[in-house]
């Protein structure tokens, strides 16, 4: 993909319709939008206008990259998608070699070529190791009896033909869903990298990959795949497959162009990445994401991410959006106040993203008398509390990644 069919857009920008974002393009983004409940973007009589969603867009030969971005940071495009790269390698949602501002300008990379890239990596390496064979039943004309007759089928298909049977039986051989559902993506990698230096190692690993059914594949198509011990070593390939097959919107501008969407929330990007950077930290403490507990009728409620240190626990809740100019919502510290209450926890924070780390000192709710502490050593009754939490995502004065966010994070917990 050159850099004159890209356009670079930050998220929550406009991207009006002149240049290289034609009107067709607008068409088909906004079909896109309407697919997935016009959750992706607004539009307008003269652009879009994007939303909390980051990553990649190809259309009929134009690619929309759409980054991440604080308010104010100064940063550029570059540093943003190196940044957003590095984002979705750490939380395990791309595999990618860690790369430097130059990489990024020299190779012009983009997202998309590093997932097709990944993916035909993947199947280059099943190829080597050898595809596996699976049964599976099939039913049609054989010239020996073998499995069920199918009699009805056989006198219809077959009175004048004595030397066929119609049978269902059953075959061994590579052409099974597993393999059918990689075709399908390894189709839809070819059509989105003519011209792309990606394309000729595309049709090589067709050229390798056994000829298989073309089926129709949706979501329920997965659930099918039964996980053994013989298709371990497929479920790499198969998770690139899923999201590649079921992101890609053929002709949904009613004309030729295809249309391949990958795109990723920044609130939960920026959520998994904290709960990543917490477990590679070396503190002594365990922490959890995604733990919930029964609220109400049947309602459960679950904070991002659970701190645990000896008998203590702390709550985090994050929020990327920006916090600098504005106290947080009554909305989210009442979340917050419920979180410390239910988990029994005496400290909790909003954390959010920022140019430079910032943490606020662990204000006590008011006037709270329903959930108290005794400590053998204190006698006095604590409350529980809040912190306001502002995490550089950014080395001080560099243009790399924060890596040890979780040690600060932790660490204010710890010391404040």
């Amino acid at each position: 993909m050159s850099k004159e069919n890209t356009i670079q857009v930050f998220e929550h920008g406009f991207l009006p319709i002149k240049g290289k974002f034609e009107p067709r393009h607008f068409v088909a983004l906004s079909k896109l939008n309407a697919l997935h409940n016009y959750q992706y973007f607004d539009l307008k009589y003269n652009g879009v206008v994007f939303k909390q969603f980051v990553g990649v867009i190809q259309v009929d030969g134009l690619t929309i990259e759409i980054l991440p971005k604080i308010d104010n940071d100064g940063k550029s495009t570059n540093v943003w998608q190196k940044a957003l790269i590095e984002m979705l390698r750490v939380t395990k949602k791309l595999k990618v070699q860690k790369l430097d501002n130059a990489d990024v300008n020299r190779q012009n990379i983009h997202l998309l070529d590093i997932y097709f890239e990944w993916f035909l990596n993947e199947v280059q390496l099943l190829i080597h190791q050898g595809l596996i064979k699976q049964y599976y039943k099939e039913t049609g004309d054989v010239k020996a009896l073998k499995g069920k007759l199918e009699f009805a089928g056989h006198i219809s298909r077959n009175l004048v033909h004595k030397e066929r049977f119609f049978t269902t039986h059953q075959v061994y051989d590579k052409d099974h869903l597993v393999h059918q559902i990689i075709s399908k993506a390894l189709n839809i990698v070819e059509k989105c990298t003519k011209g792309n230096y990606l394309y000729s190692k595309c049709k090589t690993v067709q050229l390798d990959f056994p000829e298989v059914k073309n089926i129709s594949v949706t979501e329920a198509t997965f659930s099918k795949i039964q996980k053994t011990r013989k298709n371990a070593p497929y479920e790499t390939a198969l998770a690139i497959s899923k999201f590649i097959i079921l992101n890609f919107a053929p002709n949904i501008s009613s004309g030729s162009e295809n249309m391949l969407a990958l795109l990723f929330d920044m609130n939960n990007l920026w959520e998994e990445y904290i709960l990543a950077r917490l477990k590679q930290s070396d503190r002594e403490v365990t922490v959890y994401g995604q733990q919930s507990t029964h609220f109400w009728n049947g309602i459960s409620i679950r904070p991002d991410i659970v701190i645990e240190k000896d008998e203590m626990k702390f709550i985090i809740d994050t929020k990327w959006k920006n916090i600098s100019y504005s106290k947080p919502s009554t909305h989210d510290l009442r979340q917050m106040y419920v979180y410390n209450d239910y988990w029994k926890s005496d400290k909790a924070m909003l954390l959010y993203p920022s140019n430079t780390t910032d943490f606020s000192p662990f204000i006590k709710f008011q006037n709270h008398h329903v959930h108290e502490y005794m400590f053998e050593n204190d006698k006095k009754l604590k409350q529980h509390g809040c912190c306001l939490g502002k995490g550089s995502i950014f080395k001080l004065g560099k243009d790399s990644l924060n890596d040890k966010i979780g040690d600060e994070i932790i660490d204010c917990f710890l010391i404040k």
